[in-house]
């Protein structure tokens, strides 16, 4: 017995209203892109891969399509799907939903990843259920398997005809354009691959790599090679020489230049942050410090691992482990922020090329060009082999293992896989599925939790359309918490008495005299005696944080935060990268500080916005050789006080976050977060605590 949960779709799916929708309820003009094009390096020797328009797949296809004089000079618009199954409740029943989303490839990846409305619930899909008895029988799984390709080509069944011939689309603007459709790339995890390609389990979707040594060259999987075999090999060959399950028919052969070979996206989220790096090298690290220490040493290790984690400092965005890795649960942001500071924790309890193999699998992870990942890759290959000759583990042939292989092959194909990773669809859920089905009656909520769906697409509409005629500007709201971040105005030497700074007074005096003179006078101002430099002992106010924004690659906001008491538990002081006027590019051109305070005062008609700094001083000419990021330590006077001063907030160029270098000593138990920067004599500047800082910090 065979029974169907549900099976929900459109009657007849507008794509048109849909592509209309998406346009009018996200995105401005700016953030689209009406065609396929190439983007080179300023020199012009370097091709780009940014947006999904700008990559190779997007170009062939308009070239399919601009050689039949039917389709000449249209507006091509890529289909791009994804489905994951979801549960709402696991107390109440065990509800599961199986959501088909869209979005369209015309829109930039960083207007996608910022969810901005630019993806659509389209449809559910049936989720069959079957007696325990039938619940492992292959032809309930062929048929399982089955009805969801039969399903997407019902769904999608609408899309065909515009797919051959001009349908005609209303954009955002209110102008109409005629567009053709095509089936772009599909957005999944590794079990959703699996059965889009109609697969054995641990075989590659994309090449015909055998499962036992996946990393071996092969040839890439395509729908014509795949169709030969079915038709000259038996289904047991099929199965266990190629991995092909031939009973089975992909849905995109319903539709034309659609291979699904070639439309399965990369997958950053489970390939790489969860896959690789959480579910793999993590767990590598703990099975090789048991075997090679002993289960009660292994033990006390990771506790050090978990401790040196959890006392990591703050930073604007970076999730916090107060009890350090060992936690049940995991979500694609925590393995996000581990992958940020795991390498600092486990260096000084490992080998060398484990430190060198986490290096190189990070830079995979954050290096822009092809040749970069390239070699990064090749890198992490060589010297994740401490693992098996170890013998911690058997082999690398897992899929998520051999992924990463096809990365540059896939950049230049779809451009950078941040724009379609299945972290889009993962929050996606939350809006459209979790959150409506709570505001539901829980009886029959699928209609409610689609009425929900409609009223949220309205209510997007029409944000947009009061942001664009500038109603939502200016709001009170924003007044308001401009106001709450301001401390309550001090003078100078209750500011000095706060930061237990007695010199607090003539920093300010030679601050002064600095902006007076520069830069007529290259002079150091604190050279200069006091006695020629103005005199302030007036009114300040202070700040609490400050905020700067950077597109690298998608939006960051960076906070840089100064604040006496964080959270109810103790003070927090950021560090920055300060620019002192040097024309070099990177790390080498910066100076690192930790902000002490953040002020503005008023002198002679003029404010000055400024900012108290202690500075840290960069060890060496180059980079460590086995983390790869830049040590500094903290730096001192002649008569060794810690070295201040004070700056312009313009000379601020953003936040830095250093990491402590632990060495081989276990962390003392009173060392914790908050005392983390006060309480080690040299530091790591992370340079992946985000994209910004890793292009300079490399």
């Amino acid at each position: 017995m065979v029974v169907l949960q549900f099976w929900i779709w459109p009657p007849r799916l507008d794509f048109a209203l849909v592509f209309h929708e998406l346009t009018k309820n996200s995105v401005d003009s700016v953030s689209i892109n009406i065609q396929p094009y190439r983007k080179y390096s300023t020199n012009g020797d370097e091709r780009q891969f940014r947006d999904f328009m700008s990559a190779d797949w997007a170009w062939d296809q308009a070239d399919i399509i601009t050689g039949d004089p039917e389709t000449l000079g249209l507006m091509f618009v890529p289909i791009i799907l994804s489905s994951d199954k979801t549960t709402v409740s696991v107390a109440t029943g065990n509800n599961e939903y199986y959501p088909l989303y869209l979005s369209i490839g015309n829109v930039h990846n960083n207007v996608r990843c910022a969810y901005q409305d630019a993806v659509a619930i389209i449809g559910f899909l049936a989720i069959p259920k079957t007696t325990k008895e039938y619940a492992e029988d292959s032809k309930f799984r062929a048929f399982r398997c089955q009805l969801f390709h039969s399903s997407l080509s019902r769904i999608l069944e609408t899309l065909r005809p515009g797919m051959t011939k001009p349908e005609v689309a209303k954009f955002r603007d209110g102008h109409f354009q005629r567009v053709i459709y095509g089936l772009g790339p599909y957005i999944a995890d590794y079990k959703e691959q699996v059965l889009l390609a109609c697969i054995v389990s641990r075989w590659c979707p994309r090449c015909c790599g055998h499962h036992k040594d996946l990393d071996a060259d092969a040839l890439l999987r395509c729908r014509d090679h795949t169709e030969a075999l079915v038709d000259t090999g038996t289904y047991t060959q099929l199965w266990f020489e190629f991995g092909i399950i031939s009973n089975l028919v992909p849905f995109t052969n319903n539709f034309p230049r659609a291979d699904i070979y070639h439309l399965i996206a990369p997958d950053l989220l489970h390939q790489v942050i969860k896959g690789a790096f959480k579910d793999h090298l993590v767990a590598w690290v703990e099975l090789y410090i048991m075997k090679m220490h002993g289960k009660r040493d292994s033990l006390r290790i990771l506790d050090d691992i978990d401790h040196r984690i959890a006392a990591v400092a703050s930073f604007a965005g970076l999730r916090r482990f107060p009890q350090g890795r060992g936690f049940k649960q995991w979500t694609g942001d925590d393995s996000k922020a581990l992958m940020k500071v795991y390498l600092a924790a486990i260096e000084g309890h490992v080998p060398q090329d484990i430190v060198r193999a986490f290096r190189a699998f990070l830079e995979f992870c954050y290096l822009s060009t092809l040749e970069e990942i390239k070699d990064a890759l090749s890198r992490y290959h060589h010297y994740r082999t401490i693992f098996t000759e170890s013998g911690t583990i058997p082999t690398f042939s897992l899929p998520c293992q051999h992924s990463l292989v096809h990365y540059a092959y896939l950049i230049q194909r779809f451009g950078a896989p941040n724009g379609l990773c299945s972290s889009i669809t993962e929050s996606k859920h939350i809006k459209a599925i979790k959150e409506p089905w709570r505001r539901s009656s829980k009886y029959k909520a699928l209609g409610q939790m689609l009425v929900t769906n409609q009223r949220l697409d309205k209510l997007a509409a029409a944000r947009v359309d009061f942001t664009n005629r500038g109603m939502l500007d200016n709001t009170c709201l924003a007044a308001e918490l401009e106001a709450l971040e301001r401390k309550c105005a001090c003078d100078v030497l209750a500011l000095a008495e706060e930061l237990e700074l007695p010199r607090f007074p003539d920093l300010i005096r030679w601050f002064l005299f600095e902006q007076m003179h520069r830069p007529d006078d290259d002079q150091d101002p604190v050279e200069i005696p006091l006695t020629g430099c103005p005199r302030f002992a007036g009114k300040i106010s202070v700040f609490n944080s400050a905020s700067s924004r950077f597109y690298a690659p998608s939006d960051i906001i960076e906070h840089i935060c100064v604040c006496p008491l964080w959270r109810n538990e103790a003070p927090r002081n950021d560090c920055i990268f300060v620019n002192m006027g040097s024309s070099t590019e990177g790390i080498r051109g910066l100076e690192v500080a930790r902000v002490r305070a953040i002020f503005s005062f008023k002198y002679s008609g003029e404010i000055f916005p400024c900012a108290i700094v202690r500075w840290f001083d960069v060890i060496g000419d180059s980079p460590d050789e086995d983390t790869g990021m830049w040590m500094v330590h903290p730096a001192y006077s002649a008569n060794r006080t810690p070295l201040h001063s004070i700056i312009h907030v313009d000379m601020i160029y953003r936040a830095a976050h250093l990491i402590p270098i632990y060495g081989r000593r276990f962390l003392p138990p009173n060392v914790n977060l908050h005392v983390s920067y006060d309480s080690f004599r040299a530091y790591d500047v992370n340079k992946f605590v985000d994209h910004h800082a890793f292009e300079i910090a490399s």
